[in-house]
């Protein structure tokens, strides 16, 4: 480990950026690996694929609902109890997932899941805060980052290749053994990074004074709300690619997997980047370049296409360098938003996360709202969002030097 990711003396023992990596990979994990077996599970449970989608709407809602509860629950009883108690939910919730004789069953047990995993998630958020100096935890997120973005590469490959070999329910079997070797793992090894547990977090008095601190910090919003909309960013392609390349553009479905891989390569390569650009140029310049390669992706991709430009290509050419903007955006996004509070790193991470789910979630519905068969909505919607990303990054700053 170098010196820009080594933990504080006491927790040098512990495989911490490990650990950290694994946690924050359950997400993608969990809902890239069984993509693939969408359309079996409509057939083997005899109902709509509106209704299958359900098992990915719930686990969103699931997991953006339970970050407000989550982060103040660690900050009052510590990291390690909270994220021990995830995890075992997650093993039970993927069992039954696994096991699941309806689909009503299969969609609670996602909901269920969902909560197990926002622990680990948001716990991972917490710990970076905890055991490394600031000006260390952006280079951690962006090293763990890297390792990160090998789920979303390899999980729909993965998943593809267990659907056709056994079926639907062997993704959740992997699931449950990765899951329940990382609670092993988290119980032998990881020691609570709390130092400062606060008994008033859960309380209604001490939860509202710790958003009303979170929230009316400029500082959060300078970092979160570029982050967010960053994220909105990379959501707009997660949600509108595959009916954009297999209905418009007529990729074979086969193609799918290996076309997403490539784009979300480029997230990998933005993380690497970053961890370059930190190093050379700091933070505020690194998320200057990054926030305005999300401007350039965009207008790229809407020019492109009021060309006439309407081939695959183009919309992995985007999607990369969209991804790539996130790699650079999202390491500092994240640590800029937790960091200024480390004694309600719990709640920031927990607030951050909710607000990140909530833009997916509206910049899901707009992009299936505006499907007319053709590139432009999707270019629009990256267009604005690259628009709106660059000047929440500039303008929130600014008010920043302003004397209070």
């Amino acid at each position: 480990m170098d010196a820009h990711t080594r933990p504080l003396a006491q927790y040098a023992h512990a495989p911490l950026l490990m650990l950290i990596t694994a946690f924050l990979m359950m997400q993608p994990l969990s809902t890239d690996l069984y993509l693939a077996s969408l359309p079996s599970l409509a057939s083997d449970f005899n109902v709509a694929a509106s209704t299958v989608q359900l098992t990915l709407s719930l686990f969103v809602i699931g997991f953006g609902g339970a970050q407000l509860i989550i982060g103040p629950l660690s900050d009052r009883f510590g990291r390690r109890p909270v994220l021990l108690c995830g995890l075992a939910l997650y093993v039970a919730a993927t069992a039954l997932c696994g096991l699941a004789p309806s689909i009503t069953v299969l969609i609670a047990a996602r909901f269920l899941q969902a909560l197990g995993c926002c622990s680990a998630v948001i716990v991972a958020r917490a710990i970076v805060r905890d055991a490394y100096e600031p000006e260390q935890s952006v280079r951690v997120i962006a090293k763990a980052s890297t390792w990160l973005s090998l789920a979303p590469i390899l999980g729909p490959i993965l998943g593809s290749y267990l659907q056709v070999a056994f079926g639907w329910r062997a993704a959740f079997a992997a699931l449950g053994i990765f899951s329940a070797g990382l609670m092993a793992a988290t119980f032998l090894r990881l020691p609570e990074t709390n130092a400062h547990k606060n008994p008033r977090a859960t309380e209604l008095r001490g939860l509202l004074a710790n958003y009303r601190i979170v929230l009316g910090a400029r500082e959060f919003w300078a970092y979160a709300l570029p982050g967010a909309l960053s994220y909105g960013a990379i959501f707009s392609f997660i949600s509108g690619s595959s009916v954009v390349l297999i209905r418009v553009l007529d990729v074979p479905t086969a193609w799918f997997g290996y076309c997403f891989a490539f784009g979300v390569s480029g997230y990998m390569a933005g993380t690497i980047v970053c961890r370059r650009l930190l190093h050379a140029l700091g933070t505020t310049r690194a998320f200057h370049i990054g926030t305005g390669l999300s401007l350039a992706a965009g207008a790229f991709f809407l020019i492109a296409a009021s060309a006439g430009i309407a081939h695959w290509w183009l919309v992995l050419a985007a999607m990369f360098l969209t991804m790539g903007a996130h790699g650079i955006n999202f390491p500092i996004a994240q640590s800029g938003s937790v960091s200024p509070f480390p004694k309600q790193a719990g709640t920031a991470a927990g607030l951050m996360g909710a607000l990140y789910m909530a833009v997916a979630f509206i910049v899901g519905t707009i992009v299936g709202a505006t499907y007319n068969g053709t590139l432009y909505p999707l270019a629009i919607i990256a267009c604005v969002l690259g628009a709106l990303i660059f000047c929440a990054a500039r303008m929130i700053p600014s008010a920043l030097a302003k004397p209070a």
